[in-house]
């Protein structure tokens, strides 16, 4: 009798007004945080935040609240949080939503828009937000009625976690206010967190395949590190002694130290990775869509197999052979499905027996490559090499140090350098590869791992967009590190002007401050840099301290990365008399 009314009370409705309702709901979902510019169409909501437990970090662009959302989110494995003013505040997440939904983090976007009485106005700060955010979500939920924004909310958090990406929960701002009831649900009461491990037959068409195999390569992605499974996919590496590459920008996503990883594919990747996978006659690609970008030649290598059979594991049925043709796609957890396969593969080889000669291959490709990028760092140039500095700079952090990288020159290059032994470390800008990125991305992961060592690689072109940021860090206190490599370009822009382009330099060549100075001001730690020595001394008494710092460091501007995009360039032709002298037969052989 006594559980039966406790039964009823926890089931019973009670009176609770809208604003109560979100902030109720963000607790169950175990929110800590929320990011975002304060401003009226919330502020209901917002007063309840410190009793409720829930701090509001204000930055100071609203692009930056989605970019340190995004980063909290790899980190923690917690959907991250962003708030604006309706209009406006919510347009300026534009960006950094879009690069979180092409970088599969659920995400929640509370969009507060113009109150029901004067929507259609064209009202102070008024935008249709839904429309703007319908191709850059993955869904957008509009609270319809008071009595719904408990239930809609629950909604948006559903549809984060299980299609993996930001949600717009949009909100007119009177709906904030009145009164309602409702329950507050607990997660496991509206969504699934746990995934199967793939249809059964599949998994044994898979087995069959690896069985078979002569040349298996492994390539491990963002879902086996977003599902905790990527010793699991260690474990089936070793038991079949399968070489492991990661996909692009993911490097966290197979131990670097381990005797059976190849390094990084993709542009500016491991050359070890590209010449074990062209061997393959079997790919086994483990929480990865195998993007386009991040399988396209590199250093003049078509490295990507095109007779191999390939098996894929992802939870989203859409990028199953979304890109590559497959043999087996499996629709399952990439950890599930891993655990599973490795079951089978043991039923099936008891005892597999090691490719010695294979192996003795890779790791003689493995020490080719690393000494390839170290003789690269050691060539002098006009001024600091950028290669020189990455090298410098991965050296003296600690291993287990969360590195956020921009895209751009530097930050690219940086994933030949970049070498992880644990999961949740690489926080990239990934494919939709807009600048600014890294900076706050940084900020978020700091917050999600305070007592973890957080850098922040960056161009000078993208600190411009993020140095602002440094006053988030300075009043919050989150003590990430700003490498700045500062050439005075948009480099990457430059070199394919340098290319195709008979080195006429138009918008590419940039000046800025002294960005140390500019930090100091702001409260943080500045070290201008142009000696290579400098880098781990200053890392270190910035580590030491555990304040936000900003180290400019100067590099040659003429060492320059291969273009991105050869595949979408091409040599001028000009057909006017006005611009014949620009045309490539005038200049070029």
């Amino acid at each position: 009798m006594l559980e039966s009314v406790k039964k009823t009370k926890v089931n019973q409705k009670v009176k609770m007004t809208p604003s109560e309702a979100i902030v109720e709901t963000l607790v169950a979902e175990g929110v800590k945080e929320v990011y975002g510019i304060v401003g009226s169409a919330f502020m209901d909501m917002l007063d309840l935040f410190p009793t409720a437990g829930i701090e509001f970090i204000p930055v100071r662009h609203e692009q930056s609240a989605a970019h340190m959302a995004d980063a909290y989110t790899r980190v923690s494995g917690v959907a991250g949080v962003v708030i604006g003013q309706n209009g406006p505040g919510i347009t300026n997440m534009v960006t950094s939503v879009a690069a979180a939904n092409m970088a599969h983090s659920p995400m929640v976007v509370i969009s507060p828009s113009a109150g029901t009485p004067t929507i259609g106005w064209d009202g102070f700060q008024e935008a249709d937000q839904v429309s703007i955010f319908k191709a850059i979500t993955k869904e957008t939920v509009k609270v319809t009625h008071i009595s719904r924004v408990a239930d809609c909310l629950r909604t948006a958090f559903r549809i984060a976690y299980a299609e993996r990406g930001p949600v717009l929960f949009d909100i007119p701002r009177d709906y904030f206010y009145g009164e309602l009831e409702d329950r507050i649900l607990q997660p496991h009461e509206y969504r699934v967190d746990a995934r199967g491990s793939g249809d059964p037959d599949f998994v044994e068409k898979a087995v069959e395949l690896l069985v078979q195999a002569k040349n298996p390569v492994i390539i491990s992605g963002r879902g086996a590190v977003d599902s905790d499974g990527v010793s699991d996919v260690v474990a089936i590496s070793e038991y079949l002694n399968i070489p492991a590459a990661v996909s692009y920008m993911h490097n966290d996503a197979f131990p670097a130290d381990h005797p059976l990883a190849v390094g990084p594919i993709g542009y500016m990747g491991s050359k070890a990775a590209m010449y074990t996978l062209k061997e393959a006659d079997v790919v086994l690609a483990i929480g990865t869509r195998l993007s386009v970008f991040g399988t396209l030649p590199c250093y003049d290598i078509d490295y990507f197999p095109k007779e191999a059979k390939i098996i894929q594991i992802d939870i989203n049925p859409r990028n199953i052979a979304r890109t590559h043709p497959v043999e087996v796609g499996i629709i399952g957890d990439a950890k599930a499905t891993t655990v599973e396969l490795l079951k089978r593969l043991k039923e099936k080889v008891p005892s597999p027996k090691p490719n010695y000669e294979r192996l003795e291959n890779i790791s003689r490709r493995k020490a080719e490559w690393e000494q390839e990028l170290i003789d690269l760092a050691m060539e002098e140039g006009n001024s600091m090499n950028p290669r020189r500095a990455l090298l410098e700079l991965t050296k003296a952090i600690p291993d287990n140090t969360i590195i956020t990288t921009d895209i751009g020159n530097v930050s690219s290059t940086a994933n030949a350098y970049l070498k992880f032994t644990q999961p949740r470390r690489h926080i990239a800008a990934l494919t939709f590869g807009n600048t600014g990125f890294a900076y706050p991305a940084a900020l978020g992961a700091q917050r999600a791992e305070p007592n973890t060592p957080v850098v922040a690689i960056i161009g000078d072109g993208a600190w411009g967009m993020s140095l602002h940021e440094v006053s988030t860090a300075v009043e919050q206190n989150i003590p990430v590190i700003a490498c700045v490599f500062n050439n005075h370009a948009w480099a990457a822009e430059k070199k394919n002007q340098v290319d195709y382009y008979n080195n006429r330099f138009v918008g590419s060549n940039i000046q800025g401050p002294n960005f140390a100075e500019v930090a100091k001001s702001m409260g943080a730690l500045g070290y201008y840099i142009d000696q290579v020595e400098q880098i781990a001394p200053a890392i270190k008494e910035a580590m030491e301290k555990r304040q936000p710092a900003v180290l400019d460091i100067q590099i040659d501007g003429t060492n320059l990365a291969p273009p991105f995009r050869r595949d979408a360039l091409k040599l001028p032709t000009r057909l006017m008399d006005k611009y014949k002298h620009l045309d490539y037969k005038q200049w070029g052989n």
